[in-house]
């Protein structure tokens, strides 16, 4: 690459490259489209999407811009934590501590004034307090549900997941961002179910 006399353009586009190491994280869920299982590149375009055409949805009034924002770097810690599933119970154990040290060192690519924005949407999205961050933990659970029931339920049938895992993930985060989703997640839980793509 060119040498570039901009310090601060230099930081950025380390970020971003940084971040494109994204589309080599492979999640559980499956696209729906080819057999193989989604990236988080994927998926954190896919929540952005979402935030855009769904944010009419959300139980109190939010910023979309910022909404689109978190959702677009909140996985950016699994560049050096990886993809810890749902239901893995020995990787969530000790998912926190390894996100927070990928944090420090990712968002510390960028100049400092975008590294503490960028941080503090990160910190925002795992404290779940604000309208955003509520509405963009809603869209985070029910893309995979969304994408798991579309595919005939595969990657629960996989590990043998039951409904009510499914269910106490969900339960407390879901429909606090948005009623409707909410209401949606439990319906298609329910019929996954019914169905036989969750015992």
């Amino acid at each position: 690459m060119p040498a570039m006399e901009n310090d601060r353009l230099q930081s950025q586009l380390a970020f971003v490259l940084e971040l494109e190491k994204l589309k080599n994280i492979y999640r559980q869920t499956l696209v729906l489209h080819e057999d193989r299982q989604e990236n988080d590149a994927e998926h954190s375009f896919h929540l952005a999407l979402m935030a855009a055409v769904l944010a009419e949805h959300a139980s109190e009034p939010v910023d979309v811009l910022h909404v689109m924002k978190m959702v677009l770097i909140h996985d950016a810690v699994e560049v050096d934590a990886g993809d810890t599933y749902a239901y893995d119970t020995a990787g969530n154990a000790t998912k926190r501590e390894r996100e927070l040290k990928a944090a420090d060192r990712i968002f510390a690519l960028l100049p400092d004034d975008q590294a503490a924005e960028y941080r503090a949407l990160w910190d925002e999205f795992e404290a779940r307090e604000t309208a955003e961050a509520k509405f963009a933990n809603t869209l985070d659970r029910i893309q995979p549900l969304l994408l798991n029931y579309k595919k005939g339920g595969i990657s629960w049938k996989r590990r043998d997941i039951r409904a009510e895992q499914v269910i106490h993930r969900n339960q407390g985060v879901t429909e606090q961002g948005s009623t409707a989703l909410g209401a949606l997640c439990y319906e298609i839980i329910e019929a996954a179910r019914q169905e036989g793509m969750l015992k």
